[in-house]
């Protein structure tokens, strides 16, 4: 494999992860405008992401291949599970 075809899968693998990191942020920024205006955007899409990849790894490992629907919800999960302790919504 080269060096170009494996970057091509590293940032296929980590796509998903970028994208519902960035969507669940606008989407808090949108629905939960009290909470997240103080948040900013960088630092909760960074945090998301970084947990994305984690559990997109996590799947990859316990299942055994990449792009099964168990790794994909636990991906939700754990970024929809950061999301709210990122703004504290446990404080309602």
């Amino acid at each position: 494999m080269s060096l170009l075809l494996a970057i091509n899968h590293v940032l296929n693998f980590a796509a998903p992860a970028l994208a519902v990191a960035v969507l669940l942020v606008a989407c808090s920024h949108v629905f939960m405008r009290n909470m997240a205006k103080s948040k900013g955007w960088i630092a909760p899409v960074a945090i998301n992401f970084a947990v994305g990849c984690m559990a997109l790894v996590a799947g990859l490992v316990l299942l055994g291949r990449d792009g099964k629907m168990a790794a994909y919800a636990g991906l939700v999960l754990a970024c929809a599970t950061s999301q709210w302790v990122l703004l504290r919504a446990w404080r309602g």
